[in-house]
């Protein structure tokens, strides 16, 4: 399908979903899904294969605690995945599913006001159909909103995320560009692996300032998920997130991207997972911890011939959950 053709896809398909109720969104998805449609979505909902799985673990439960659901996109754009392996057309959203929090989900208590829930997803399109789907949402952020508070104070500060500063991240049309983003993504993927300290003994090439300005504006914007926080310039980020990040974790491993892809001046990726990690005590505000994996969203805006901002979701309760702290299982005793 040309990049046009499963925009318009993923288009109807979200039209549809648009007037879904909990006991019509099974027929709905299978619509423009295919049969064996490969589905990815956070703890707790991780893999399910085809409509009604997918209905049953995840948009069902949704749509029962969420009513008169809107969703507000901020970035939408296709690509060819140019990650190793897996050629394909994928299209990819990010924005909010707003909606009135009426009941409870996950064990998240309902509010009975507005909220807005981040998400980012991958769609996979072949043959007139989406074939594989990924689906981030920021779990943590919702639990905020409803007044919990289930992680130590985070380093960056969260907020209902803005989209892009330039406002044309909705790319309904054929966009060129994309080839310079994916580029500029990949040399500034190659500066964090040259200069990440992987191990006893290891020195950085340069310092983290002279890094990052290579690939990134000074007045960058590193919008993080709630645990993390956003961070704003050179400077913050570092001390906000890049310090913590590189002197908590250890024995990085990297495992690659599941979706790589690019158009005009919006591309990113997500991995499951991306990478391993080892805490060892002091990220998050959490103790040392056995190794565990991240799965990731980057999305990134260029503007010229660096990137001006970074969206980034992580499934930050799996990442938790292989630690031995399962948050959901938390909240219930947090309520009781």
């Amino acid at each position: 399908m040309s990049f046009q053709d499963a925009k318009a896809l993923v288009l109807a398909h979200y039209d549809a979903l648009a007037g879904a109720t909990p006991a019509t969104v099974a027929g709905i998805l299978a619509e423009r899904t295919s049969a064996d449609w490969h589905w990815r979505g956070m703890h707790p909902f991780y893999e399910q294969y085809g409509a009604a799985d997918v209905a049953a673990s995840f948009w069902a439960p949704f749509l029962t605690a969420m009513r008169r659901v809107q969703r507000r996109p901020d970035i939408f754009f296709a690509g060819t995945n140019v990650a190793a392996g897996r050629p394909g057309t994928w299209v990819v959203s990010m924005g909010h599913l707003m909606g009135l929090f009426d009941a409870p989900f996950l064990g998240i208590p309902p509010t009975g006001k507005i909220t807005m829930l981040r998400y980012a997803e991958f769609n996979c399109v072949k043959d007139g159909k989406i074939v594989e789907t990924a689906l981030f949402i920021d779990l943590v952020h919702l639990m905020h909103q409803a007044g919990l508070r289930p992680l130590p104070p985070q380093t960056g500060q969260h907020l209902v995320q803005p989209g892009p500063l330039t406002h044309d991240g909705l790319l309904y049309d054929d966009t060129p560009g994309g080839e310079a983003t994916l580029a500029l993504i990949d040399r500034m993927i190659d500066d964090i692996a040259a200069n990440s300290n992987t191990g006893p003994g290891s020195t950085p090439r340069e310092t983290p300032q002279k890094e990052l300005s290579r690939c990134w504006h000074d007045d960058m914007l590193w919008w993080g998920p709630d645990g993390i926080g956003a961070t704003y310039t050179i400077d913050r980020y570092i001390t906000q997130h890049q310090q913590p990040f590189r002197t908590h974790l250890t024995d990085r491993v990297f495992h690659g991207h599941q979706a790589k892809l690019a158009e005009g001046n919006y591309g990113g990726f997500f991995g499951w997972a991306n990478l391993s990690v080892t805490p060892t005590g002091g990220y998050m505000g959490l103790p040392k911890g056995p190794t565990a994996d991240m799965r990731v969203v980057d999305i990134y805006r260029r503007d010229g011939d660096k990137l001006a901002e970074n969206w980034i979701f992580i499934d930050i309760l799996h990442f938790l959950d292989m630690q031995g702290l399962n948050v959901l299982n938390r909240l219930k005793d947090l309520q009781t």
